[in-house]
């Protein structure tokens, strides 16, 4: 494993921009992880990562050095702990970081079983828990509008926990029109209308849509739903925010079709 500790060095440098910049996160089309449940997560799915960092005090934790003695095929360098904790992206650095490609995102059909469209959601840690919980329930395509988060900015990945690593999200989306090619239900969740997500057949083939807790879906997307469903709040709580709002509805659809 290699030793760097100037602040000249050109990895060094790169994984800083990174962890930094939003815009040269997508200039590059790599990506930074940190921390050895996301690293591990990247593992078991995909393999080795492209590159591979520990802090000098990090390797030196078991499961650190563990993680990295499984990563065989990865470029492996060592920081000293200043050089690494001007790095992380992290308030708290957590000893170990890597790097993977970006992964391309795949065409999604339009007789998919199931799909989520996420309209203008900007938070990350929104973006991030919504991902999580469309991992968990079992849908594996995620479309999100040129106005959501970035799918792999640090804030999301943390939020998101490795469900990144199991989904083919797919960004910049064009939501109206896949909405209207979509071969099944598509499912506009609103608090104007009249059913409920409980009303709503969810066995069969689902294209769910969320907006922003504040603003709701664009009027285009909703004229593009074939049916709009709302939430039952019985008590006096104005609304849910965006990723509460995407677990219920994904876990209604999981108990429907058990």
């Amino acid at each position: 494993m290699k030793s760097i500790s100037s602040r000249e060095n050109a990895l060094f440098k790169h994984i800083k921009a990174l962890a930094h910049s939003s815009r040269e996160r997508k200039k590059a089309g790599v990506v930074l992880i940190e921390g050895t449940h996301l690293i591990a997560a990247y593992l078991a799915a995909h393999g080795a990562p492209r590159t591979i960092v520990a802090s000098a005090s990090g390797q030196k934790h078991q499961e650190i050095a563990a993680l990295i003695s499984r990563c065989g095929d990865a470029e492996q360098a060592l920081f000293d702990d200043a050089l690494f904790n001007e790095a992380s992206s992290l308030e708290t650095p957590a000893g170990v970081l890597a790097l993977i490609e970006a992964p391309l995102a795949q065409p999604v059909s339009a007789d998919v079983s199931a799909c989520l469209l996420l309209e203008d959601i900007q938070d990350p840690g929104n973006v991030g828990s919504i991902l999580r919980s469309a991992a968990a329930a079992g849908v594996r395509h995620v479309l999100l509008s040129k106005g959501c988060a970035f799918a792999w900015a640090p804030k999301v990945l943390r939020a998101a926990q490795g469900a990144h690593f199991l989904l083919n999200i797919v960004e910049d989306a064009d939501l109206v029109a896949f909405a209207r090619a979509f071969a099944g239900q598509t499912l506009a969740l609103t608090p104007r209308a009249t059913k409920t997500i409980y009303d709503v057949d969810l066995k069969q083939a689902v294209a769910l849509m969320l907006g922003t807790e504040g603003a709701g879906l664009s009027a285009d997307l909703v004229e593009a739903a074939r049916q709009k469903m709302t939430i039952p709040m019985p008590g006096k709580t104005e609304s849910l925010n965006a990723a509460a709002a995407a677990a219920v509805c994904l876990f209604e659809m999981v108990r429907q079709r058990r």
